[in-house]
């Protein structure tokens, strides 16, 4: 979830982020659900707003890395890499990864940093997803907007609560999949 640092107030600051937002993260509840004094966190944070920046640049760091890894070809063809990318964000779930992405960006409406965190992530998604389009062979307009189709299916799909089981589900993402990596497109 985070950039690892492994600093136990900001790991502690996103679960409390994923479960009440932004206004939920709280030096005194930090500390209640760490089992530890507040003098601990002033040891290492400023106040709450040095936690917050140090969340934003731990998550904003982290998720960079993440899809900058994630396209990377590394032998793959960039048809495959996005494949791979498309499994492993509609697969498996993971609640808690998304519950702090929805939180952040609940957050980035009324906050100019986390803004700035969230656009940084996002620029870089789109950046590297649409490089993987270009390779495909795509001009570049074609690449970026296929490289928004790609993210706005990622967190859609994700978002939808759909009236099929697991098995049909899955099979309407496959489908879905395959319209963005159609050779096309």
């Amino acid at each position: 979830m985070t950039g690892g640092k492994g600093d136990a107030w900001i790991e502690a600051g996103f679960r409390e982020l994923a479960r009440s937002g932004v206004e939920g993260v709280r030096v005194e509840v930090l500390a209640k659900n760490l089992g530890v004094t507040k003098g601990g966190f002033y040891r290492r944070f400023k106040d709450r707003a040095a936690l917050l920046e140090g969340m934003l640049q731990d998550w904003s760091a982290g998720r960079i890395a993440a899809i900058e890894q994630q396209t990377s070809l590394e032998g793959a063809t960039a048809r495959d890499r996005l494949r791979a990318l498309i499994r492993l964000y509609s697969e498996r779930m993971n609640t808690e990864g998304m519950a702090v992405e929805l939180a952040i960006r609940q957050w980035a409406r009324s906050d100019e940093k986390a803004a700035v965190a969230v656009a940084s992530v996002d620029a870089a998604r789109l950046k590297n997803v649409g490089q993987l389009y270009r390779a495909t062979g795509l001009a570049p307009e074609e690449a970026e907007a296929e490289a928004f189709l790609f993210y706005c299916f990622i967190f859609g799909q994700s978002l939808l609560f759909l009236e099929r089981g697991p098995r049909k589900r899955a099979q309407l993402i496959a489908r879905s999949a395959e319209k963005l990596l159609d050779d096309e497109v």
